[in-house]
């Protein structure tokens, strides 16, 4: 096996636990937003796996780069890929959306270390990963900042008026990862307010943009090297196309997938189709 199978191989692990335990919270409460859990594991696999700089027991290391949830909702994934990266105890998974817990079904950063910021006010995220990029450039700090969102965000006035910014500041530190379900609350995103051509308007905006298929992790990886490894003095975006509940056929298939309920059976059988096609652990 070469190092880059290796290394896909060691991802796709990684995917697959974000996953499952995305799947075990929502068995906790019944419901939640597992479809974009299943949908940007991958990513978030990526991102935490082979991307990012990070000290998991030191959430606040003032080296890291930054990783904003903008979609406050996609917590459920968010905190899974945490716990996959020992920056929350895997026990803690048990408390999902309870009372006092630290893993609320909302990301917010007063509760969960390592969550950057409280998101879910969509269109806020971008904005305040421009004001941060912005105070790491001005104390020469290398990192990167990370704004995660969704394309029910382009909706927002106030992302375009945060992507014109990054690009005239020249924020050659901030990459954004917008994720292309195409579902939102109200029904497809593309529907309720078109936003393509997607690449040409950021572009437009003066940023360096890649589309990539979100569930393809050989695509991923080269994607995230290509934004870290940019020369240019521009802020960079990767548009991502993902697969709601991705995984398992039978949520997939459900048409309105923002926000699952999953009758109680339904959660072993989803928990039994990603065991069944789960990849093999790779040896260190």
């Amino acid at each position: 096996m070469s190092k880059t199978e290796a290394t896909l191989a060691k991802l796709a692990r990684h995917a697959y636990r974000i996953r499952r335990f995305a799947l075990q919270m929502g068995e906790i409460q019944g419901q939640g937003y597992i479809g974009q859990a299943l949908g940007y594991a991958d990513v978030l696999a990526v991102a935490y796996g082979h991307a990012m700089r990070f000290r998991a027991t030191e959430p606040e290391w003032e080296g890291r780069d930054r990783f904003l949830l903008s979609h406050g909702h996609y917590a459920i994934a968010h905190y899974a890929a945490m716990i996959e990266f020992g920056i929350l105890p895997e026990q803690e998974l048990e408390t999902y959306g309870s009372d006092d817990s630290r893993l609320p079904m909302s990301g917010m950063a007063s509760y969960t270390p390592g969550m950057e910021i409280s998101g879910g006010s969509l269109g806020q995220g971008l904005p305040i990963a421009v004001g941060m990029a912005l105070g790491l450039r001005q104390k020469k700090n290398p990192a990167f900042v990370y704004n995660s969102m969704s394309d029910g965000e382009l909706d927002e006035g106030s992302t375009w008026e945060a992507a014109m910014s990054a690009a005239h500041h020249q924020l050659s530190n901030l990459i954004c990862l917008v994720d292309i379900n195409n579902m939102q609350a109200d029904g497809p995103s593309t529907k309720v307010l078109g936003f393509e051509p997607l690449a040409p308007k950021f572009e437009a905006f003066g940023w360096h943009v890649q589309r990539i298929d979100g569930n393809d992790l050989a695509a991923v990886v080269r994607a995230f090297d290509a934004a870290r490894q940019l020369a240019q003095a521009k802020p960079r975006a990767i548009l991502i196309d993902t697969k709601m509940a991705k995984g398992v056929p039978f949520l997939e298939q459900r048409e309105r997938n923002h926000f699952l309920r999953v009758d109680p059976p339904e959660w072993q059988a989803a928990l039994q189709i990603l065991d069944a096609s789960q990849p093999a652990e790779v040896e260190q």
